[in-house]
């Protein structure tokens, strides 16, 4: 298997990433609807007693030195430790990148059908009463966001703010911390491949953007993703293999190349080869001089 070429996997990358942005932006629910589905959420994990959301907010909100902190991490983690670790598998693990790279792209693609079926109310977009603060409005005079989401200020329309089930804030940090974990090879690099998708879990609960149960379902879709991925590589080699054939007589047809010559053999002393076939020639030299 050759090493993918840097610009076609960027282009590739590129392409996905604005399919999969234009896709979040052309599903948006209803907001009747989206805040039905979070309200739903919150009731069945406090049926369940795992309704974390709130004290984590409350202590994000009532301690700036961990509020802001949550939201630019909230803000930026998201975007850059991602291609990092995809530039790191690429330079210095390209055995182990397009299998991982497929990851990703499925878990993203499988994220974009769970905003599409079930558009969902993020907890700060809640209403008051039901005690969430919107860390990154409050705080947002340290930031370059405003009160929609991590989008810079005036952008807002950019994004949408009901695509908050599953979590890829949650799914890509652990697909991150699975790769630093199984592919890095000092403790340290270890230590961060646990640490990364735990502290991001509590960075989307404690900034109000997310449910638990956003978080556990982007989990789950990684886990799609994961296997879904190599069926989905086995597919694009078939479709490669294909537009190989018929592009020349050796190209994946399985028959000989053509016998040069015509089958005929060239003896000693002979420039040109005589008009004599193979078959021939094996009588020539069985008939004894005389």
């Amino acid at each position: 298997m050759r090493k993918p070429r840097w610009w076609a996997e960027l282009s590739l990358i590129g392409v996905v990433y604005a399919a999969y942005t234009g896709g979040r932006l052309l599903v948006r629910g209803d907001e009747a609807s989206a805040v039905d589905h979070g309200l739903a959420i919150l009731r069945l994990e406090g049926l369940l007693g795992i309704d974390a959301e709130r004290p984590l907010n409350r202590l994000f909100t009532d301690v700036p030195a961990l509020g802001v902190p949550a939201d630019f991490a909230y803000a930026t983690l998201h975007y850059l430790v991602t291609p990092v670790v995809l530039v790191w598998l690429f330079r210095r693990r390209s055995a182990h990148y397009r299998a991982a790279r497929a990851w990703l792209m499925a878990s993203t693609l499988l994220g974009l059908v769970g905003f599409t079926l079930l558009p969902t109310c993020p907890p700060r977009l809640l209403d008051a009463a039901h005690g969430f603060t919107d860390t990154m409005a409050h705080f947002s005079a340290y930031g370059w966001w405003g009160g929609e989401a991590s989008a810079p200020r005036g952008l807002g329309g950019m994004t949408n703010q009901y695509a908050a089930m599953p979590s890829l804030h949650v799914g890509w940090a652990l697909w991150c911390g699975v790769m630093l974990w199984r592919y890095g090879r000092t403790p340290l690099v270890r230590a961060l491949g646990v640490a990364y998708p735990l502290l991001t879990t509590v960075v989307v609960m404690g900034t109000a953007n997310h449910y638990l149960l956003d978080a556990v379902a982007g989990a789950a879709v990684m886990g799609a993703g994961f296997l879904l991925a190599p069926h989905a590589l086995r597919a694009v080699d078939r479709l490669r293999g294909r537009a190989g054939t018929g592009t020349g007589a050796e190209a994946g047809t399985g028959e000989a190349p053509p016998v040069v010559g015509g089958g005929c053999e060239t003896f000693a002393g002979e420039h040109i080869p005589g008009q004599r076939s193979v078959a021939t020639a094996a009588d020539d030299t069985s008939t004894p001089a005389r």
